[in-house]
């Protein structure tokens, strides 16, 4: 609401019906909180204050500015605070000691905060300057007047002493304050402190007590029944200090249980949201396994069953896990090794498999119990000192696709019921997202079996050493047209190719077997001139309506009398050659004359043209697809440097060509396409000394 120019004449709220005898009742409005109205024991509690008068001016000093506090809390909470409220001295008074609570109310113009402020001791000027400390006449009166002002805020207002003895002012532990345990029993109330916040909520109670800072903190406390759980409470807690020592604390407490599992639930669901499909399992559950630890629980796992789920049992020896997919662990957990081929799931883990239903075990720390879990699970349960485990399946179209496990370590609480029913609620959200992302790895393996199936092992010629790569691309499902060849023709001679067919999918895969197929058909058969050969390639490919764009780099490679090799290059619109001289010789890129063809299926009867090039014993010649080199955010110029550099590097090296390949792979920024990569080294010694198949990442 707007702040106001000026107060309105007239009462915009009747305070006066509010126990106006004992307990003060005052109404602000606006940003500023300008006080519009108060009832008599307002005035007289804060004299200094007139209507019309904002708080921040009214309540200047730092004995009232955790009022200040209270009241810009006030716009979304109730908050109370404890505070010394200056005195007339006219009655003798150096100050009192109040309760003041803030309400957020509605008012016929707007919103508004209401201040309740009941006075619990005074601190009155004796002879000669000394200073004694009075109970109110009736501080019970007014207690009970201002806890009936209060009856209907679920939170408790307590005294604490410095030995830790506390009392309740207002309200109930163990009631309004969401069933806690209770301080009057036995034990230290930090021991009801959920053990994963102790420590940093002892640190924030002893800076707060050093100081006078609010405290103001959201925690887990033990509840009052004997079922071991825990509630999320608020506390906000005042040191009252005397001469710079600490007398006693004064605070609230109010449940918070719900507005937690209410915040929870809604980011866990938008982590869900935030990945309608993804590449894989492990990339869809990033998030969730990320979220749920360590506020949840300790571990968290996730499970991949092998294809056919339940179904696919192997008799006598329990079902079986494809993969661990996602996992997540707080710290000084210990590691979780991957699955061993014999690993065999434990009956409960069967059980809940089969049954499409949550399955928990709580157990003394350290000690899970025999013949429910396999042997990996339960012995690492016991070194991380683990208190529970809730296994969770994960059901798509009535089967059973992956499981999930959660479990509380380190001698933590299990978790509550209604963590459980989060979890539960979490991943069957996630069956719409697991059945997209199962369908799309589906389609990814079925491109990658049809891709790599075209990718065959380069052939032994003499003189020379051969080798390639094929590395898939790794975000999302994403198989491109990316492939390589090598032909040994009837002539003597050999042709190398690398190209990319627009697209990622199995539609540009499929598209590749065949425009890969039709080349090496066409170059066996004519290969002295790949110029032609790609003509020809791009007339059948364009009359068929086999692919959009492709782009392609095709040599012939013909021996020479001086054991190096006669090169014939044609390129439709890839990305050029690299040429590694023998010893400490510089790299350089092959282009021709006028730059490259245009790809093929772009414009029909295109001209091509070729060129030619020579390499020496020793050279090494890389053919490779733009995944290799492209860096979102990079311009590809600074890739084929790298790409130069790093070649140069490993070539000196020394390195056998299969291994220098692989190293390429590894240069460094994010890559988001596959790559395809196929070299020729001139040896020294012909026949050729190591024979490479293609290597499959």
């Amino acid at each position: 609401m707007e702040e106001d120019a000026a107060p309105s004449p007239g009462p915009v709220f009747d305070l006066e019906s509010l126990q106006a005898a004992t307990v003060g009742a005052g109404l602000v409005t606006g940003p500023f909180h300008r006080l519009r109205e108060r009832n008599q024991p307002f005035e007289k509690l804060f004299d200094f204050w007139r209507v019309g008068q904002e708080a921040g001016v009214a309540l200047a000093g730092p004995a009232l500015r955790p009022v200040l506090r209270a009241l810009d809390l006030a716009g979304t909470e109730r908050s109370t605070v404890l505070v010394d409220v200056p005195g007339s001295r006219s009655e003798g008074a150096a100050h009192h000691a109040c309760v003041v609570t803030c309400v957020p109310v509605r008012i016929w113009c707007g919103r508004a905060t209401l201040l309740l402020a009941a006075r619990i001791t005074t601190r009155v000027l004796g002879a000669g300057g000394g200073v004694r400390e009075e109970a109110h006449d009736a501080p019970a009166n007014a207690v009970r007047r201002y806890e009936a002002l209060l009856s209907a805020i679920p939170h408790v207002v307590w005294l604490m002493d410095r030995d830790g003895s506390v009392s309740a002012l207002v309200g109930r532990f163990g009631q309004d304050s969401g069933g806690l345990w209770n301080p009057d029993g036995n034990g230290s109330w930090m021991d009801a402190v959920h053990p994963k916040d102790r420590a940093w909520f002892e640190s924030r109670w002893q800076d707060t007590a050093r100081g006078r800072s609010l405290l103001d903190a959201e925690i887990r406390v033990r509840a009052a029944d004997d079922t071991g759980g825990y509630r999320h409470v608020k506390i906000i807690a005042v040191p009252v200090l005397r001469d710079g020592e600490l007398v006693e604390w004064i605070g609230t407490v109010s449940d918070a249980e719900e507005q937690w599992h209410r915040q929870m639930r809604e980011r866990l669901l938008a982590r869900v949201a935030a990945e309608p499909v993804a590449g894989d399992l492990a990339e869809l559950f990033a998030g969730t396994a990320s979220a749920v630890v360590p506020d949840l629980v300790d571990a968290f796992a996730v499970f991949q069953l092998q294809s056919g789920g339940p179904a696919g049992r192997d008799p006598g020896s329990g079902l079986h896990l494809t993969s661990r997919v996602r996992i997540a662990r707080s710290p000084n957990l210990p590691p979780i090794a991957p699955l061993a081929g014999d690993f065999v799931l434990g009956p409960l883990a069967e059980q809940a498999i089969e049954q499409r239903r949550a399955r928990v075990i709580r157990f003394p720390v350290g000690r899970p119990p025999d013949g429910l879990l396999s042997g990996p699970t339960r012995a690492w349960l016991a070194r991380a000192q683990g208190t529970s485990l809730t296994l969770l399946p994960i059901v798509v179209d009535e089967r059973t696709v992956a499981l999930a496990a959660a479990a509380t370590c380190q001698g933590n609480p299990p978790p509550s019921d209604a963590d459980i029913e989060l979890l539960q609620e979490v991943l069957h959200r996630a069956q719409g997202p697991v059945s997209r992302t199962l369908e799309l790895q589906n389609v990814r393996d079925t491109a990658l079996a049809l891709q790599r199936s075209f990718l065959t092992a380069p052939p032994q010629v003499d003189g020379a050493e051969l080798a390639a790569v094929y590395q898939p691309a790794s975000s999302r499902a994403e198989i491109g047209g990316d492939w390589y060849d090598a032909t040994a023709c009837r002539d003597g001679s050999l042709t190398l190719t690398i190209g990319d067919v627009a697209g990622h999918d199995l539609n540009a895969a499929t598209a590749m077997s065949k425009v890969s197929n039709m080349l090496r058909g066409f170059a066996y058969d004519n290969p002295t001139s790949p110029a032609r050969t790609l003509s020809r390639l791009d007339q059948v490919t364009q009359g068929l309506d086999t692919s959009p764009y492709v782009t392609i780099l095709h040599a012939v490679l013909t021996p020479t009398g001086n054991g190096g090799r006669d090169v014939v290059l044609s390129n439709a619109g890839h990305l050029p050659p690299l040429l590694i001289p023998a010893g400490h010789g510089v790299p350089r890129y092959l282009t021709a004359v006028d730059g490259p063809d245009l790809p093929l299926c772009v414009a029909p009867g295109a001209q091509r043209g070729e060129w030619h090039e020579q390499l020496g014993p020793g050279d090494t010649l890389l053919l490779y697809t733009d995944g290799l080199v492209e860096v979102p955010g990079q311009d590809i110029g600074d890739g084929l440097g790298r790409l130069a550099t790093r070649a140069a590097d490993l070539t000196s090296q020394g390195l056998p060509l299969a291994t220098l390949i692989k190293e390429l792979l590894t240069l460094p920024g994010e890559r988001r396409d596959d790559i395809a990569i196929i070299g020729l080294r001139v040896t020294a010694n012909s026949p050729c000394t190591e024979r490479t198949s293609g290597v499959h990442q």
